[in-house]
């Protein structure tokens, strides 16, 4: 039957020259990923490896990482893929659970499995030598495996329980790469980046697709900093990305007004491994007319099994938040607790169950839970959902997740959609628990990351104008953002510990609210902000601490547009005479100068406290603020000093901060922020407590 290393070595042939994969500085053509992979495949036979053996390996974002699965696929072994960020004692128990002989990393795990451990880098490492060299290679042959033969081994990495892995043949993995690039459509011009993590079934489809067409593979290390794939698009023409819904958010919230012109010319994005709520289906839709969005529904048992057009979906309100549709060959039906088929509908929802090639054949040691997941051909999967008339299906959310208020069924998506869409919601999570009255049985929490401006009332009445009375959470639990897992999904577990944790959740009052929802922004709306709100916002800064209760700060406020662009330019003008960094003076409503005598020894920690009580206080209001700077280092260049002057700020003080204020166009960008700078000490009693 046809493979993916057979198909390589086809295009080895017949495109020698096009990159197949890159990672930053580092790209392999078609034929040096064949080389390489030879090479690894022949280390791999003098390491004893035969047909049939269990490969484990670290599934690094980069080269080495395709190479190495190639080899393995190459010299007839089973690929078993590992979390490059897993814990040593999950990376043992997954090789435990494998009878795994060979494990390929460079993570420090030796004396914990009992297989041999190999370096992966330096495995590909002296491949890569031996290709330079010139050295004789093996011939790259062709394999011609069984269809039902084990091709991969797919575990979840969880560090507690045993390991559940999902066994993948020949034929599912032929099927599952023919499923993705015909479901979104991978042509062989394709240069697709893919910022997930590689052990992932998601990653793994679409890297299998991609290669397969003969496109190219950009990868990256995660999503978190959006201008590293700003970069990877620019240098490498990247046309198509595969990412997850918390990308969107993240991505767009960095990139800020360069989101469309970054992505707009892309040919498609494919969003898996969880699904876009409406409101972004609906943003990303706008926001980026031109690319096709498509939201895939998949799972390690199946593949990419379930394609959405977004953009079809939004015309049409009824069906905005649809699964999608199979695609012809792979069947679908809805069956009820006894595992019948039935007629479903949107109050009559059951589980969803699939048939197809592209199905795994089992769980891997597990009989048990292979008989209760595969019955007649079908996999059952553990999503409530429904098909209307016309084959579409809607999802409804976990079958364990279902809210069962009194008899009455919750959808915690349907709460979600309806909640992300108010605001000051950034993004939100539902899950059922204990009615503590005792009467309903359970009840639906609803935990939420905020914006500024954020009320609980406020979200419930809007929640009670789009859900029934039993569907409104009990209580709306702010948090400083959901809890996610390496795929971003929602860690329910993880939100249930929260909720038991009752100490934890008051801890969250409304002065951390406003802490950990504030933003900088840097452009505002043409609304005027309220002389008494304005006049509230400054004084806060007057509250601040001072060093020795000096309070020698002064705060002047520019409400005239006019005053403000003329600051604006004779700063602009000094910076770039005196090489100052300048940027962010766009349209603020009003500007505070926090000034201080620099005489004052501690003018510049007493400004600095001010600011910040001026910027939160903003935010308690829903008004924007930004910390602009270039005026520390310029209050004595021309033009600028003149005008400083002439706003009567006294030559001896320094303008420590100029803050802009006003409401926010859009929502500030979310960086990531660094919590591994917090060290505890402990102290003597403490650790003979510990």
């Amino acid at each position: 039957m046809d493979t993916l290393w057979n198909r390589l070595l086809e295009l080895a042939e017949s495109q020698p020259e096009r990159r197949a994969v890159i990672f930053k500085k580092e790209q392999l053509t078609y034929q040096e990923l064949v080389k390489r992979a030879v090479c690894m495949a022949g280390a791999l036979r003098a390491e004893g490896i035969r047909h049939g053996d269990r490969v484990c390996f670290s599934a690094v974002s980069g080269p080495e990482m395709v190479a190495a699965y190639m080899a393995v696929r190459a010299s007839g072994a089973v690929a078993v893929f590992l979390d490059k960020n897993g814990t040593p004692e999950s990376m043992a128990a997954i090789c435990t659970e494998a009878g795994a002989s060979l494990l390929l990393t460079d993570k420090p795990v030796k004396g914990k499995v009992l297989c041999r451990i190999l370096s992966l880098r330096e495995m590909y490492r002296r491949a890569g030598e031996a290709v330079r060299n010139g050295s004789p290679l093996e011939p790259a042959v062709p394999v011609s495996p069984e269809e039902e033969e084990i091709a991969e081994l797919l575990f979840t990495t969880g560090t507690t329980g045993k390991p559940k892995g999902v066994i993948l043949t020949c034929r599912s993995v032929y099927h599952i790469l023919t499923d993705t690039a015909q479901g979104i459509g991978i042509q062989r011009e394709d240069c697709l980046l893919l910022p997930l993590p590689l052990h992932h079934s998601f990653a793994l489809r679409v890297l299998r697709a991609v290669l397969y067409q003969g496109g190219t593979v950009v990868l990256q290390n995660g999503f978190t900093f959006a201008r590293e794939a700003e970069q990877n698009v620019s240098a490498f023409g990247c046309n198509c990305m595969a990412a997850v819904p918390a990308a969107y958010e993240i991505m767009r919230s960095q990139m800020q007004d360069a989101f469309a012109r970054v992505l707009g010319g892309m040919r498609f994005i494919e969003f898996g491994a969880g699904s876009l709520s409406i409101r972004q289906r609906k943003e990303i839709t706008e926001l980026l007319p031109g690319v096709r969005i498509f939201n895939t529904w998949g799972s390690s048992e199946s593949g990419g099994a379930v394609f959405c057009d977004v953009a079809q979906a939004v015309r049409d309100p009824a069906r905005a938040g649809m699964l999608g549709k199979t695609l012809p060959h792979v069947q679908v039906k809805i069956v009820d607790a006894d595992g019948k088929e039935m007629d479903s509908s949107s109050t009559n929802p059951g589980r969803m169950a699939l048939k197809g090639d592209m199905l795994m054949t089992g769980y891997w040691k597990q009989p048990q839970l292979t008989e209760k997941t595969l019955t007649a051909g079908w996999l059952l999967t553990g999503d409530m959902a429904y098909m209307d008339e016309e084959g579409y299906l809607y999802m409804l959310g976990r079958a364990d997740d279902i809210i069962n208020v009194g008899g009455e069924k919750v959808s915690p998506v349907e709460v979600e959609e309806a909640a992300g869409q108010y605001d000051s919601v950034r993004e939100c999570a539902c899950i059922g628990v204990d009615d503590p009255d005792g009467i309903l049985g359970q009840v639906p929490v609803l935990f939420v990351a905020v914006k500024s401006g954020y009320t609980q009332e406020g979200l419930l009445k809007f929640l009670s104008t789009r859900l029934q009375r039993h569907k409104i959470p009990r209580q709306a639990v702010v948090v400083r953002r959901i809890p996610r897992n390496r795929m971003q999904k929602t860690d329910c577990g993880k939100l249930r510990m929260l909720w038991e944790d009752k100490e934890s959740l008051e801890l969250m009052n409304p002065v951390m609210q406003v802490i950990f929802s504030r933003r900088s922004v840097r452009k505002f709306t043409e609304q005027e902000i309220r002389r008494p709100v304005l006049e509230m916002i400054v004084r806060a800064g007057c509250y601040a601490p001072s060093g020795h209760n000096m309070q020698s700060w002064r705060f002047t406020v520019l409400t005239s547009q006019e005053d403000i662009r003329r600051l604006r330019e004779k700063t602009q003008e000094a910076a770039q005479q005196n090489r100052v960094y300048f940027y962010g003076w766009e349209n603020p409503q009003a500007l505070v100068l926090v000034s201080n005598d620099k005489r004052n020894a501690d003018g510049c920690q007493d400004a600095s406290c001010a600011a910040e009580n001026i910027m939160l206080a903003a935010a308690s209001y829903g008004i924007g603020s930004v910390w602009l700077n270039p005026l520390k280092t310029l209050r004595d260049a021309p033009p600028v000093k003149s005008e400083l002057d002439s706003l009567g700020i006294p030559q001896n003080d320094i303008v420590w901060a100029a803050i802009a204020l006003g409401y926010p166009v859009a929502e500030g960008a979310l960086l990531q922020k660094k919590e591994e700078v917090i060290h505890f000490i402990q102290s003597v009693s403490e650790k003979c407590f510990s």
